[in-house]
C-alpha cells in the first residue's frame, strides 16, 4: 500500500471486464502536478453462480424473466459495493475520505452497430451508493453511444493523459478479455479501439477442457501447435477488416464462435489454444503497425499481462514477437507507476472524478462520438 497524501481526496475504481474473472477495486489519488498515485487495490471473486449468469449473458444467452435479470442487476451492484467496502477495510481508509466511487458495472450487451444502438451494464449503482455511503458515478457508456459513438473503449483518455509522450509514438495495451489499443502519437492526437479477442476465448477454452480458470504461464499453449488452417477460418471474420473506431465483446467472440471454425477438424485442445493466442498476437500486432508504424514502445496493462503477455514473451523469445514489432520496446505499464492488473479500475476513478468536475470523458478521435460528453451519472451519497 502507497502512504496517502491527506491534502488529495481519494477516488475508488470498480471494474468487471469481458471475462467476469473478478471485481477488481482500486484506491488513487490524482496529484496536483498529473499522473496517478496508486494507494491500494484487490480483486474480489464473483461467486459461481453470479459469474456463470454473467458469462452466459454476456455471450447472447437471454435472461431467464425480467425478475431474474432484474435481481442480477441487484446482485452485481451489492457484490460491488461489498468490494468497495471490502478494499476500504484491508486499506484502513474511512469512507469519508473517499470523494467518489466509478463504477463500470458488468457488461451483458453492446450492440454499438445496431439500430438504435445501445450498450448495457449492470450493477446498480443506487446500491453502492446506498451501502457504501459514497457519492458514485456510473452508467458511463451509455451517453457515448447515444452521440452517436461505441461506447467504448474509454481507457484511451485516461491513457492519454497518464502516459502521452511528446518524445515518442506509444500505444497502450490492454488484454483485457477483449484486446484493445490506445495509440497515443508523439503530435498529441489519439485513437484508440479493439482488436479482437484475447483472455475471453483463452480462459473459456481453458476451462472446458482442464477445467482451471486461466491457462497458468501459458503452459496449455505452449504443449500445443498453431494449426494455420483454423488460424486462417479465424481471421477471415469480416469484423476484423472494419476500420477504427469498432468495439467487440463476448456476444460477438465466444466459443460457440470457436467451435463453429474448428468444424469437424480432428485437432487437439491443446492446439486451439495455441492457435487462439497467435490469433491475439496476430490480430493486435497487426493493428499497431497499420495504425501507428512510428510506434517505438508498447506499455501492456490488464488482467493477461502475467498471463497473456507471458505467453508472448515465452514465444519472443523464438523471434515470435521480434519479428512482429521491430525496434519495439514492449513493458508492463508498471514501469511507468501504473499497476497494470488495475489500470481499468483506476481509470473508472479517474472518469469519476472528471464527471464530478464537469469535464468529457469521452474522445471522440477513439468511439466516433458526434463530440466530447460529460459521461455517466452521479448518484449521492
Amino acid at each position: 500500500m502507497t502512504p496517502i497524501d491527506p491534502q488529495l481526496p481519494l477516488f475508488l475504481g470498480l471494474m468487471s471486464g469481458t471475462s467476469a474473472d473478478g471485481i477488481d477495486a482500486a484506491l488513487v489519488q490524482f496529484p496536483v502536478e498529473g499522473g496517478c498515485r496508486f494507494v491500494h487495490g484487490h480483486t474480489f471473486d464473483w461467486q459461481v453462480r453470479t459469474r456463470d449468469a454473467l458469462v452466459a449473458l454476456g455471450q447472447g444467452a437471454e435472461p431467464a424473466s425480467l425478475d431474474a435479470l432484474g435481481q442480477l442487476d441487484a446482485e452485481v451492484g451489492i457484490a460491488f459495493a461489498a468490494a468497495a467496502n471490502g478494499l476500504l477495510e484491508r486499506a484502513g481508509i474511512a469512507r469519508a475520505q473517499v470523494r467518489a466511487i466509478g463504477s463500470h458495472g458488468q457488461t451483458i450487451r453492446h450492440r454499438p452497430t445496431a439500430s438504435p444502438a445501445f450498450t448495457w451494464q449492470i450493477g446498480d449503482a443506487n446500491r453502492i451508493a446506498e451501502l457504501t455511503g459514497i457519492t458514485t458515478v456510473a452508467d458511463f457508456r451509455r451517453r457515448d453511444v447515444a452521440a452517436g459513438g461505441h461506447g467504448a473503449p474509454l481507457m484511451p483518455a485516461f491513457h492519454l493523459a497518464m502516459l502521452g509522450s511528446s518524445g515518442e509514438d506509444r500505444a497502450v495495451l490492454n488484454l483485457g478479455g477483449i484486446a484493445n489499443l490506445s495509440l497515443l502519437a508523439r503530435d498529441g492526437s489519439l485513437r484508440g479501439f479493439d482488436t479482437g479477442p484475447a483472455n475471453a476465448l483463452l480462459d473459456g477454452w481453458c476451462q472446458r477442457h482442464l477445467g482451471t480458470a486461466f491457462d497458468a504461464d501459458g503452459a496449455f499453449a505452449a504443449s500445443g501447435r498453431v494449426d494455420e488452417a483454423l488460424l486462417a477460418r479465424l481471421l477471415d471474420d469480416a469484423w476484423f477488416a472494419l476500420p477504427p473506431p469498432k468495439s467487440t465483446g463476448r456476444e460477438q467472440f465466444h466459443l460457440d464462435w470457436v467451435d463453429a471454425r474448428i468444424g469437424g477438424a480432428p485437432l487437439a485442445p491443446a492446439d486451439v489454444q495455441a492457435t487462439l493466442l497467435e490469433l491475439t498476437a496476430t490480430t493486435v500486432t497487426g493493428a499497431l503497425l497499420a495504425h501507428l508504424p512510428g510506434v517505438r514502445r508498447l506499455l501492456a496493462c490488464g488482467g493477461g499481462v502475467r498471463n497473456t503477455l507471458a505467453e508472448l514473451g515465452q514465444m519472443a523469445e523464438c523471434d515470435f514477437i521480434g519479428a512482429r514489432l521491430p525496434g519495439v520496446e514492449v513493458v508492463s505499464s508498471a514501469a511507468y507507476g501504473l499497476d497494470p492488473d488495475y489500470m481499468e479500475a483506476m481509470g473508472f476513478a479517474w472518469l469519476a472524478r472528471e464527471t464530478l468536475a464537469g469535464r468529457p470523458g469521452n474522445l471522440p478521435s477513439v468511439s466516433g462520438a458526434r463530440g466530447p460528453r460529460i459521461l455517466g451519472a452521479i448518484h449521492p451519497a
